[in-house]
């Protein structure tokens, strides 16, 4: 049985995922998630093929191959093969599934080579996380995460929001786990995934502690439910050719009393644990090397939609145009260049792992959510309104008005239909519900981007700087 059919027969689990108020009984069939499914089991299939297998997966120490991104990177060399893997599976997506790639199968990874780091204050971490990282590395399990409380009043702490469903807190604990109530947000992709790892993303007071809990759940875990937004999918896919098969379906996690097992349970009662193994400079670095590589895959399937946009109508001859398109080329080059320099000045830890230096990744990251949105404005100058000048279906082209309609929609170097499907593909990411998310998404994933660029500021070693003018 193929990886991706495995895939698919795991999502038949009885998992509760609301849409349009009412559960969905079989996600790989509903039209607002197949697109996205089917997506999925194509990347996954890729470790099976001849071509493909090695670059994307690994021989583990007890005889399985897994996806690299659960590889240790314990040579210099695994960094490459890492980065490579990452950019294969990005590029099939054309970057835009951005949880699918391994981000935080990545991060787990990164947990489990620093899990002695917080033994003294949670014993029992080591153990649980290690436990955890290998059963999902040997299922080749997808991974993603949930941890941003609900938006509900930002002036008060969550534990003085009360008792109907705020954040995700412990309610009481029994000799089988604790019992869990509340709400996280957003779980990108979580429909689609195996499990979903659940813990704040921002660090907790103490007077939180029965909100500072981190934990892991099974998508199908009793007593959790899954609510979606609306679906940017589409059935029409000469006409949306992202939207149908790339909308990573957002959703927030309802905990409605669910028991978490100990086993599952790697944290509870302490913000600084939390905090300082979500925060760890490692983790942070083997986890967002998966984001740059994807980031670098984006900008470059961006940047070729634009020069293609301005092939099209024979504008590449004006200078405007040329400081646009180089503009392009500068995000997409100067995102690269962190990225490689990122790699080769790759660091070893003292736990045995290496990792890309962070200062090179946490730059593309802040400079991608300034990047991303000034790309997409710069495709829609580049269209201007030839966005909105196509006929509603590809399809009217071969219609009663075809042969008119492959005059009037023709290119400077290329016939109506050919001219038209760009058109579509652009306006897909720069003007539908999907393009709308992207660039939201884009924005935010990593947090808000004035604490992200006071964060790199406080992290920066200033020393030397000031030594040079001391």
């Amino acid at each position: 049985m193929s990886t991706g059919q495995t895939y698919l027969n795991r999502l038949k689990d009885g998992r509760n995922v609301w849409f349009h108020g009412s559960i969905v009984q079989d996600i790989a069939a509903h039209p607002a998630f197949a697109g996205t499914v089917a997506s999925v089991a194509r990347v996954l299939d890729l470790q099976d093929r001849p071509e493909t297998k090695e670059r994307l997966t690994f021989v583990t120490d007890n005889g399985f191959r897994a996806n690299r991104a659960f590889q240790v990177p314990s040579e210099r060399e695994h960094i490459f093969q890492r980065s490579d893997s990452f950019r294969l599976w990005s590029d099939a997506t054309f970057g835009v599934m951005s949880r699918v790639a391994g981000f935080y199968r990545a991060q787990l990874t990164g947990w489990f080579i620093r899990r002695e780091l917080i033994r003294s204050k949670q014993p029992y971490f080591p153990d649980k996380i290690q436990n955890y990282y290998t059963y999902l590395r040997d299922n080749d399990l997808l991974l993603t995460a949930a941890g941003h409380d609900p938006q509900i009043d930002r002036t008060k702490l969550a534990s003085e929001l009360g008792d109907l469903y705020t954040a995700v807190r412990i309610l009481k604990e029994t000799e089988d786990g604790i019992i869990v109530r509340g709400a996280k947000m957003i779980a990108t992709g979580g429909p689609y995934m195996d499990e979903i790892m659940v813990s704040p993303h921002s660090p907790k007071l103490q007077e939180e502690q029965r909100y500072a809990v981190m934990f892991a759940i099974p998508v199908n875990h009793p007593g959790v439910h899954l609510i979606c937004r609306d679906s940017f999918a589409s059935e029409r896919e000469e006409d949306y050719p992202l939207s149908a098969h790339y909308d990573e379906m957002d959703a927030i996690l309802v905990f409605d009393d669910a028991l978490i097992p100990w086993e599952r349970v790697f944290i509870k009662d302490d913000p600084d644990a939390i905090w300082s193994i979500r925060s760890d400079q490692y983790v942070s670095a083997i986890s967002l090397h998966e984001s740059i590589v994807r980031l670098v895959s984006k900008l470059e399937f961006v940047t070729a939609v634009g020069n293609e946009l301005a092939s099209s109508i024979g504008i590449k001859k004006f200078t405007h145009v040329q400081e646009k398109l180089a503009e392009l080329f500068f995000q997409l080059e100067s995102i690269k260049a962190l990225l490689i320099s990122a790699e080769h000045n790759a660091e070893l830890h003292t736990d045995g792992g290496w990792s890309p230096e962070l200062r090179q990744l946490n730059t593309a990251k802040n400079l991608g959510n300034r990047y991303y949105p000034r790309a997409i404005e710069i495709l829609q100058q580049l269209s201007g309104a030839g966005m909105l000048q196509v006929p509603s279906s590809i399809a009217e082209l071969h219609g009663p008005l075809g042969a008119k309609l492959q005059t009037y929609y023709r290119g400077a170097d290329r016939n109506a239909q050919e001219r038209v499907k760009l058109l579509k593909l652009a306006w897909d990411l720069v003007g539908s519900q999907l393009g709308g998310r992207h660039e939201l998404y884009e924005r935010f994933y990593a947090g808000d981007p004035v604490r992200t660029y006071a964060a790199q500021y406080l992290e920066y070693d200033k020393k030397a700087l000031s030594d040079r003018v001391g």
